[in-house]
């Protein structure tokens, strides 16, 4: 009854409120203003004027429906404060309410599941198109079942990305059903408030929610339903793609047998079955419109990137070339340095594309690789014969026509008479162009390519290689093989002119940037192109030998293998290790080494360029060990991470560390910390003349462990650091460069001490190579028998120059005497 009393009052004023506001929105009351004064002008009072209101809009369906939900609410609200359990229960319903919007919005906007709708029956129809390709074709070649495997790999990583793209769906929806059941499950809602008038609120709140759960849960379902149905679909495409991969990898084992012991009698025994060249070359040609058809619609975010990836090569080189032509005076010496680049700046930037872009792709169609390496060989050839001996010209002109035959033979998709034919005759002009320029060589040395007769001898040996297997009927072999040592022997020409090319271009860069005086032009060309030749001779061995791995179309097996035996876990004792893990650890090590290596120097290029050179000697840069420090450090926790070893376990490896720090690393710690201290306490500084140990030199380098000093006789002598902290250091140049020179002189006796004084201070006194401040001195050192010597003091502005000043003293000091008639003892 309490409650109920309570409610009223409250019920009531929530009815009046409403009527009086829809009264004053209507107009139906008169409201009372004022003007911006209690009075008007003549001070009478201000009359009440009635509100007129404007005609109002009519309101929407959506507005007058959110309306009366915030009525509701608010009434719901009213009532709650008189019911806590009221509160509660439609507080739940209103997260429920608020649970099924979302999921309704989001299943409203669609599942990401169109690529998978549309592209499978596409999918489908290849797969079937792969089988009948590989059933049908009894005597394929090695080349023509590794095409139908890339296809199948390409088809399995795109089911993959759908499946994972379909599980992340799935998992949502899933989440979604959990939400939905969980209101049927829900005991709270059967429990219902005491009050009528609550309860009769929660009950119709309640019908609205489980009206929306309705449709929530029906359209939650049938989304899921949807989305099972397309994971069962590429289950099943996985299934038989997986299938057929199998089968396809059982055909290349058997045919490598086959290959092996020979699908061929001799040479001069034909065989009537492979005589069918008329369906091998349209079997070809459908096959490759096929893969460059799907080739060009899959990857055309790649083939962007590749067209922008030789614009910007061209871009770069021409820029470097343009701003040549403009600034430099001495044209001449930088095109002696830069001829490739210079005279022919776009043939070298195809050339560098053509030969790069390759490794952007995952097992690109075959006709695309040959089209490429066609136009490859082409720019080799233009190149070579601008820059190189005629004889070298004419050897790869002639191979260039044999390059093509075999770039046809090898798009061939069947095994066929005229295929043996044609590859045994490709064999033999080979070897003969290759032994015709062998000896050409020989007469001429002068201006070939360094290791040329290896390479040649190579090249001849593979040949004869490829004839004799194909003698013998081991006919996929020898096209193999006589395929890789033509196409091998031209990538080894590109590689050498991308060399070329990348070191003559960065000449470029440099020396257009000491024009403009840029902070590059500090660097050392020399020493740059030792250090980037070596990196790029590096790759460049790497990318050769990818490509002999595919042209002999092992690069899947040799790349499983290797995943296989550097992934496989090892165990020693309760520990675990990897190979993999090992070269991860090296790799990143050394490739830490070489980025600290390149951020110190330039580094200090960049101290150059904002530092004069004099004072630069004088300035400390041991900071670069610092850098140097950081970043070794940083990159052998990433080599820890990254090898897989377990971190918690560093605390013995540290451990054991500290153990042998203490019986055999003494002297290697207190290097190290000598090293740290020399960086932060900075007693000596690069540039510096220091004296410890009895020796005395220039300090070149400040390294981690020991430093470099170069004598004033040429030789340079490595110092501990912790010689330099313990023991005594004589720094000539701590605070500045300045030397005291002095010099012994002997007279004979009864010569005129005045005289001789005068003589020396004229001597010394307004000289340029003579500080003024400290001022010379002469002293009268000691009296003998049979001299009187004399001792004098001056200061050299550099101590690099003491010594020719002291010489250059003395020899004005013996003119000097002997004009005025001073004798010096006699012995």
């Amino acid at each position: 009854m309490f409650r109920i009393l309570k409610v009223v009052p409250i019920s009531l004023c929530l009815i009046f409120s409403l009527a009086f506001s829809d009264c004053f929105a209507q107009g139906l009351l008169p409201v009372q203003t004022e003007n911006n004064s209690n009075s008007g002008s003549n001070g009478a009072p201000a009359t009440q004027i009635p509100l007129v209101l404007k005609k109002k809009k009519p309101k929407s369906l959506r507005e007058n429906a959110r309306k009366s939900m915030h009525t509701r609410d608010s009434v719901f609200l009213a009532l709650s404060r008189s019911d806590t359990s009221g509160a509660t229960l439609l507080q739940h319903l209103q997260q429920y309410t608020t649970t099924y919007n979302q999921i309704n919005n989001t299943l409203s906007e669609g599942l990401d599941t169109t690529d998978e709708s549309l592209q499978l029956p596409t999918v489908n129809k290849r797969l079937s198109r792969i089988r009948t390709l590989a059933n049908t074709r009894k005597s394929s070649t090695l080349r023509y079942l590794f095409v139908l495997r890339d296809n199948l790999d390409h088809l399995q990583d795109l089911l993959n990305g759908w499946q994972a793209s379909l599980d992340s769906v799935n998992a949502k929806l899933i989440s979604n059903q959990k939400e939905i059941l969980r209101f049927q499950s829900d005991s709270l809602l059967k429990i219902l408030p005491g009050d009528s008038t609550i309860r009769a609120a929660f009950l119709n709140k309640k019908g609205d929610v489980l009206k929306l759960w309705k449709k929530t849960d029906s359209a939650n379902r049938k989304n899921l339903f949807k989305v099972n149905l397309i994971q069962n679909q590429i289950s099943t495409a996985f299934t038989d793609m997986t299938d057929e991969s199998d089968q396809i990898d059982s055909k290349i084992k058997r045919f490598a047998i086959r290959a092996l012991g020979g699908e061929f009698d001799y040479i001069w025994k034909r065989n009537d079955q492979f005589k069918h060249i008329d369906s091998a070359l349209q079997g070809t040609i459908a096959l490759n419109q096929v893969q460059v058809y799907y080739f060009f619609k899959s990857e055309i975010i790649i083939n962007v990137i590749a067209i922008a990836f030789i614009l910007l090569i061209v871009g770069w080189i021409l820029f470097n070339k343009y701003n040549t032509i403009r600034h430099l005076e001495q044209k001449q010496i930088v095109i002696e340095h830069t001829h490739f680049v210079y005279k022919k700046p776009l043939v070298s930037a195809l050339l560098m594309g053509t030969t790069i872009i390759p490794c952007f792709y995952d097992h690109p169609p075959v006709f695309f690789l040959e089209c490429l390496f066609l136009l490859n060989i082409t720019l080799v050839l233009i190149m070579v014969r601008d820059h190189f001996p005629i004889s070298l010209f004419r050897f790869l002109f002639a191979l260039f026509w044999v390059t093509i035959a075999y770039c046809l033979s090898n798009l061939l998709i069947q095994i066929t008479n005229a295929d043996r034919y044609l590859t045994f005759g490709l064999s033999i002009l080979s070897i003969f162009f290759g032994i015709l320029f062998y000896r050409q060589t020989q007469k001429e040395p002068q201006g070939h390519l360094k290791y040329t007769r290896l390479t040649l001898w190579i090249f001849i040996i593979l040949q004869v290689i490829s004839l004799v297997l194909n003698i013998t009927g081991r006919f996929s072999l020898a096209k193999i093989i006589g395929t890789t040592a033509v196409f091998n022997l031209w990538m080894t020409m590109a590689l050498y002119f991308i060399i070329r090319i990348i070191i003559q271009v960065l000449y470029l860069q440099l020396h257009t940037k000491r024009v403009t005086h840029s902070f590059i032009a500090f660097v050392d060309y020399n020493s740059i192109q030792k250090k980037f030749r070596n990196i790029l001779g590096l790759l460049a061995s790497i990318l050769w030998l990818v490509f002999l791995l595919e042209n002999l179309n092992i690069d899947d097996w040799v790349h499983d293998y290797l995943v296989d035996f550097l992934g496989q876990r090892r165990f020693v004792g309760d520990s675990s290790f990897t190979y993999g893990g090992f070269v991860s650890f090296f790799l990143v090590i050394w490739v830490s080494s070489m980025l600290s290596k390149f951020i110190s120097y330039f580094y200090d290029i960049s101290e150059q360029h904002n530092t004069d050179l004099n004072a630069l000697k004088k300035k400390n840069r041991v900071s670069t060990l610092l850098i140097r420090i950081g970043v070794f450090t940083i990159g052998f926790l990433l080599a820890v991470a990254a090898s897989g070893f377990p971190l918690d376990k560093l605390t013995i490896i540290f451990s054991a560390f500290g153990v042998g720090i203490g019986f055999g690393l003494q002297n290697v710690t207190n290097n190290l910390v000598s090293g740290m201290i020399l960086a932060f306490e900075k007693p000596i500084q690069i540039g510096d003349i220091i004296e410890v140990n009895n020796r005395m030199g220039t300090v070149k380098e400040i390294g981690i462990r020991s430093s470099k000093l170069a004598t004033p006789e040429g030789s340079e002598v490595i110092i501990p650091n912790g010689d330099l902290i313990s023991q005594n250091v004589v720094n000539w140049t701590l605070s500045n460069t300045n030397r005291q020179v002095e010099i012994l002189i002997s007279v004979a006796i009864g010569t005129e001490i005045a005289k001789v004084t005068k003589t020396l201070k004229d001597l010394l006194s307004n000289r340029n190579d003579i500080m003024t401040q400290p001022e010379p001195q002469i002293f009268l050192s000691s009296l003998t028998d049979k001299s009187i010597d004399f001792k004098v003091q001056f200061w050299a502005a550099d101590i690099s120059d003491y010594l020719e000043l002291r010489s250059r003293v003395l020899v004005n000091i013996a003119e000097s005497f002997n004009r005025e008639g001073i004798l010096f003892p006699k012995s």
